[in-house]
């Protein structure tokens, strides 16, 4: 049997598809955010960089990189393996009382990655609950969809944001039996935010427990950066806040608060969590200072949200089809998966603006978009250059405009695009 045959057949499928993916060779230059150093082709070239999730820059802060120098000094490059082998490293504790600070929680646990939290404590949560009833937003994010499958227990799936049918769902299950929902706060492709509240409610109702990722969230707002749990005043109606290290806070790893009891036995149960190796005590102490910091500091949120705001309406009024977002995240939509990896080619290539692109699986096909993430570091000078490359980029490869005096696309329980050319318009 040719193995091999089989691996190139699944990649030829994805280059047909037109949503192969290509990585490219960055180096990012502390204490010039967001420009960075593209490799390709044989050259070296200073671009802008407008996708990163290090959405506040706090991976270049430098009482972060302090903290991982001393640690890393100190400590060593290592965790030395599992927490139940090697222990636990004291900037480790410190990184879980901090994070359980933060969501108001009694004890917080760390995973390796966003992922691998979401992965182990859905599926773990819901195997230690008999007979438990899985409601999950329609959107969730993969993580989340996989800890479901994992978890082996019964599964609904209710329309993004749809409280009712939310509610319908909750009471056909009935209020004895077992049931998580399990849902985000920021869904990062669309920018939308969860009704947080009526959800909330439902549980109550219904006898529920809830389940929240904040990863786009923490950091971002609140006034301490808890996420929109924080801001909105709902935290202690949520019985597990998820989050990441890796995006706000500018390091590495994820991580679940709730109660005392709830965080023991995830602990106790989670093969995610038992064989992995801890984060090591550099990552963690960076992390720490970088929550300590984000808990006294507005700074950076009132930057980035002044960024995001103006982005948003200097690219729609050169008639580019921005997608409606509440919260940081920009999205621009395309809605072809060729045209959307040609528009990113010739950004990079052209005009040294780096958008990676956003094609299926990640959203549904026809939906694909440049996801843009402006930093407190995207000044307006660099806000305008992206508007000019955008436009120019447009009417190279002939990427729709919005229609004029209409959203980029209507909203129902999938993206449709409402889009003309933009000499009709």
């Amino acid at each position: 049997m040719n193995y091999q045959r089989f691996f190139e057949e699944a990649v030829d499928q994805v280059h047909a598809e037109r949503r192969y993916r290509v990585f490219a060779d960055l180096e990012r230059v502390v204490g010039a955010f967001p420009k960075a150093i593209w490799r390709g082709n044989g050259e070296a070239k200073e671009i802008t960089v407008w996708c990163s999730n290090d959405y506040l820059g706090m991976g270049q802060h430098p009482d972060v990189i302090a903290a991982m120098q001393e640690a890393a000094a100190r400590m060593g490059s290592g965790a030395g393996g599992t927490r139940n082998i090697s222990g636990t490293s004291h900037p480790l504790v410190e990184l879980e009382d901090e994070l359980a600070d933060l969501h108001g929680k009694e004890a917080a646990l760390v995973f390796t990655s966003g992922f691998v939290s979401n992965e182990a404590a859905i599926s773990t949560i819901a195997r230690l609950l008999p007979n438990c009833l899985i409601l999950s937003d329609e959107l969730n994010h993969a993580s989340m969809i996989e800890g479901v499958r994992r978890s082996g227990a019964e599964k609904k799936i209710f329309r993004h944001n749809d409280v009712a049918h939310l509610e319908s769902l909750l009471q056909a299950a009935g209020r004895e039996r077992a049931k998580l929902i399990v849902f985000e706060s920021v869904y990062s492709m669309d920018g939308d935010i969860a009704p947080i509240a009526e959800i909330a409610d439902l549980a109550e109702k219904y006898n529920a427990m809830t389940y929240i990722d904040e990863v786009h969230a923490v950091g971002m707002y609140g006034g301490r950066g808890g996420g929109i749990t924080e801001r909105e005043g709902l935290a202690h109606r949520i019985d597990v806040i998820e989050g990441t290290l890796a995006k706000a806070f500018g390091t590495l790893g994820g991580y679940i608060t709730g109660t005392r009891t709830l965080i023991d036995a995830v602990r106790s149960y989670a093969p995610g969590f038992i064989f992995t190796t801890a984060l090591p005590p550099a990552i963690t102490a960076a992390a720490t200072a970088s929550i300590r910091h984000l808990k006294r500091s507005q700074a950076e949120r009132d930057a980035q949200q002044a960024q995001a705001k103006r982005a948003k309406e200097v690219l729609a009024a050169a008639g580019l089809p921005v997608m409606p977002s509440e919260t940081h995240i920009v999205p621009v939509l395309v809605g072809d998966p060729e045209l959307c990896k040609m528009a990113c080619d010739r950004l990079l290539g052209k005009h040294g603006i780096y958008i990676q692109p956003i094609n299926y699986p990640t959203v549904p096909r026809g939906t694909e978009r440049l996801r843009i993430t402006p930093t407190p570091f995207h000044t307006d000078a660099l806000v305008d250059t992206l508007r000019d490359a955008l436009v120019e980029t447009w009417d190279a490869l002939g990427i729709p405009y919005a229609a004029a005096g209409q959203p980029a696309v209507a909203k129902t329980d999938r993206i449709i695009p409402l889009l003309v050319p933009k000499s009709g318009g």
